[in-house]
């Protein structure tokens, strides 16, 4: 199944690399960084915990949740042109009703440039209108069957470091995607400035830990740089290349080098370091 949103920085071409790792021996997936939740969707676990600092996507996706047919039915009235855009970013999303607030949500996600989130210092949405390129809302047959997933999960909204401490058990897959924190600068994806940092990556390196030390799995895909060798170079890992449009322009796509790092061992399915 694919996911029902876009956004920069999705892991869906990365899947076949990511899926072998899964296995029906595991109670739980948890997912840190929702996002998209590519692989989560196209998992479909029977269980899971979906967490994100994006109050907007994490109040969207409680809604969808609970009210798919309202959501998709107010998303599709929208006509999808700038003057429609531009009105409904302009609009502060906590003074519509929740269905309403999602379907603004959903609509800007799905028309906006590049599938980015990026706000203002005052926390507003500022994303562009994409005229071309966005491939519109999905059809509602892959809408409700999304909503029909997300009931079974928790959609929490938490620092990743808390939720872990607070839910990881034994025997759970966590998958962990975070923003890019390549030497502090601010990369592509990140919602702000205070989304993602150089210590926020240290922080990371003690949540492997721990995951670890409950007995249970994690899979970390991130970029193939210096600061994320030196978090991860502990476990196993691999590089693994994969095109990414950082600039949303067919002109600047190509092939970038991807980390992904575990404590799986795939032949026998136990934590082990490397």
């Amino acid at each position: 199944m694919l996911p029902i949103l876009r956004w920069a920085g999705s892991k869906r071409k990365l899947l076949p690399r990511l899926l072998p790792f899964w296995g029906d021996g595991y109670e739980r997936y948890i997912e840190p960084f929702a996002g998209s939740a590519a692989l989560f969707f196209s998992i479909q676990p029977r269980q899971a915990i979906l967490n994100d600092v994006n109050r907007e996507l994490v109040f969207s996706l409680r809604q969808i949740r609970k009210s798919a047919e309202d959501v998709y039915k107010l998303s599709k009235s929208y006509i999808p042109n700038s003057e429609t855009f531009y009105r409904l970013r302009a609009t502060v999303p906590k003074s519509l009703g929740p269905v309403e607030r999602a379907a603004r949500f959903v609509f800007l996600n799905r028309y906006c440039f590049n599938g980015l989130y990026r706000t203002n210092q005052a926390g507003l949405f500022n994303v562009p209108f994409a005229s071309t390129g966005t491939g519109g809302l999905p059809p509602w047959e892959q809408f409700a069957a999304a909503a029909k997933l997300l009931r079974r999960s928790r959609i929490r909204c938490e620092d990743f470091e808390k939720l872990v401490f607070r839910h990881v058990r034994e025997g759970d897959f966590v998958y962990l995607d975070p923003p890019y924190a390549v030497g502090n600068r601010r990369v592509f994806r990140q919602y702000d400035s205070r989304s993602f940092g150089i210590d926020d990556l240290r922080r990371l390196g003690r949540v492997l830990e721990e995951i670890d030390r409950r007995r249970a799995h994690f899979v970390v895909s991130y970029a193939y740089c210096r600061e994320g060798l030196q978090v991860l170079s502990t476990w196993r890992t691999s590089r693994v290349y994969t095109q990414r449009n950082i600039s949303g322009f067919a002109r600047h796509r190509g092939v970038a080098a991807e980390l992904i790092a575990t404590n799986i061992d795939k032949a026998n399915r136990h934590t082990e370091k490397s």
